[in-house]
C-alpha cells in the first residue's frame, strides 16, 4: 500500500517536471535572488555596456584599427582621437574598441570550452566512478602538476601564435579545475536520498546525474567557469603584453598593452596603457560580480 503512494507521489512529481511548472518556480526565483544582488546586477550592466561597444565598434569610431598615421603618431586626447594615439599614429580609443572583441572572445571561448568538458566529464565520472573517473583523475593531475602559464607558454611554442590555438590551448589547460569541482560535487550529491530513491525506480544514469544531480551543483561551477573568463583574459593580456599570445597586428586588450615595456611611455604617455588597463579591470571586474550573484541564486541552500 505504502508502496503505491510512493509511485503515485513520483509519478506527479514526474508529470509536473515534465510540463515545466516545477522548473519555471525555480528559474523564477533564481532571477529574483540573482536581480536583488545589486553588485551582481552591476556587473551585468557593465559586461554588457563593454560588451556592446566591442561588438558595436564601427557605430562608435570611424578609424581603421590598424591604420597607421606617421602624423599624428604620441598624440594627446583631443577632439579627433578621444584617447590619443600610439607610437605608430594608430588610434587608441579604436583599437581598445576592437580590441575588446579578441580579449573577450579568448575569455569567453576558452572558459565555456573548458567549462563544458569539465562539467561534461565530471558530472558522470563523479557519478559513476570506476576506472572512467580513476583515468580522467590521472589525467586532470598530470595537467595541474604543472604551473599552467609554463604549460601554456610550452603549447604556444609548439603550435605557433594565432587566436583560435591560444583558445584551444587555454581549454587544454583549463579543464581540469572544472572538472575536479564538478567531480567533487557529485561524489556529495550521489549519496543523498533522492538519488538513491532515483536509483531505486529504475531511471537513466545519464538522466540521473545530468537532469537530476548537476542542476544542485551548478553554483560553483558557474562560478568557477565565470572565474576562468577572468582569469583567461588576464593570460591573455600577459602573454600578449610580452609578445607570446595573439600576434602583434591583431588589436587585443595585451597588445596595446605592449607598448607599455617602454619605460618613456609609462612615464610620457599615460594614454596609451592607462584606459585600457581601467577596461581590463573593469570588465574582469564585472565577470566576478556575475560570478557571485550566480552562485548566490543557484545555490540550493541560499534559496530564499
Amino acid at each position: 500500500m505504502n508502496n503505491n503512494r510512493l509511485y503515485k507521489k513520483f509519478d506527479k512529481i514526474k508529470a509536473k517536471e515534465e510540463a515545466g511548472l516545477s522548473g519555471k518556480k525555480k528559474v523564477n526565483r533564481k532571477l529574483r535572488k540573482f536581480k536583488n544582488n545589486r553588485l551582481a546586477v552591476l556587473g551585468l550592466i557593465l559586461f554588457t555596456i563593454i560588451a556592446i561597444a566591442t561588438v558595436f565598434a564601427p557605430l562608435f569610431t570611424d578609424y581603421d584599427p590598424g591604420k597607421i598615421d606617421v602624423m599624428n603618431m604620441l598624440s594627446k586626447p583631443s577632439s579627433d582621437h578621444l584617447l590619443g594615439t600610439d607610437k605608430l599614429g594608430r588610434d587608441v580609443f579604436t583599437r581598445i574598441l576592437y580590441g575588446g572583441r579578441i580579449s573577450i572572445l579568448v575569455g569567453l571561448g576558452s572558459a565555456v570550452g573548458a567549462g563544458i568538458i569539465g562539467v561534461l566529464i565530471g558530472t558522470y565520472a563523479g557519478y559513476t566512478g570506476g576506472w572512467i573517473d580513476r583515468i580522467f583523475m590521472r589525467i586532470s593531475e598530470i595537467f595541474m602538476a604543472f604551473p599552467q602559464i609554463v604549460l601554456v607558454l610550452l603549447l604556444v611554442s609548439i603550435t605557433g601564435q594565432s587566436v583560435w590555438n591560444l583558445i584551444i590551448i587555454f581549454i587544454i589547460t583549463g579543464w581540469g579545475s572544472v572538472y575536479r569541482m564538478t567531480r567533487a560535487k557529485m561524489l556529495s550529491i550521489r549519496e543523498e536520498e533522492y538519488v538513491q530513491a532515483l536509483r531505486a525506480f529504475g531511471l537513466n544514469d545519464y538522466l540521473i546525474c545530468y537532469k537530476h544531480m548537476l542542476p544542485n551543483a551548478l553554483g560553483p561551477i558557474l562560478v568557477n567557469i565565470t572565474l576562468s573568463t577572468a582569469m583567461f583574459i588576464l593570460q591573455e593580456t600577459a602573454l600578449s603584453f610580452l609578445g607570446l599570445g595573439v600576434p602583434l597586428n591583431i588589436s587585443t586588450w595585451g597588445n596595446i598593452l605592449n607598448v607599455a615595456q617602454d619605460i618613456t611611455v609609462l612615464r610620457e604617455n599615460w594614454w596609451i596603457w592607462l584606459p585600457v588597463g581601467m577596461v581590463i579591470s573593469t570588465f574582469v571586474l564585472s565577470v566576478n560580480f556575475i560570478g557571485d550573484g550566480l552562485r548566490d541564486s543557484t545555490d540550493p541552500t541560499q534559496q530564499g
